[in-house]
């Protein structure tokens, strides 16, 4: 059972995208939080990625954002990344967590819905 049974629209969810570079990154990072379609976001540098595009293995290195937020900002939030990354088809991931410090998820609810 969840830690905090409120409404689905409500519901956790940690946003994953990969990035090219940490400038870019940033700046995307930076605009989630700035448009409160996210609470926090962090930026892992460092990883590997090798995957198969238009035939071809391509090996690169890419900075991963995670994104913390709630159910009712996936729209907007996916379309905002879609919107605003370099690649023509960026990895974007949603994972609900099972369970969570209620008070981190009412911090959550609380920034994402600010109109600050």
């Amino acid at each position: 059972m969840p830690q905090n049974p409120s409404a689905n629209h409500d519901k956790l969810l940690v946003v994953a995208t990969s990035l090219p570079n940490m400038e870019v990154a940033k700046d995307l990072a930076r605009a989630l939080v700035e448009k409160n379609m996210a609470a926090c976001v962090q930026l892992m540098e460092g990883v590997q990625s090798i995957y198969r595009w238009e035939g071809k293995v391509c090996e690169e290195p890419e900075v991963l954002l995670s994104a913390k937020t709630t159910a009712s900002k996936w729209p907007e939030i996916s379309q905002f990344i879609q919107d605003h990354h370099p690649h023509d088809l960026p990895e974007i991931l949603a994972f609900s967590p099972e369970q969570y410090a209620q008070q981190y998820g009412e911090w959550v609810q609380a920034e994402v819905n600010s109109n600050t």
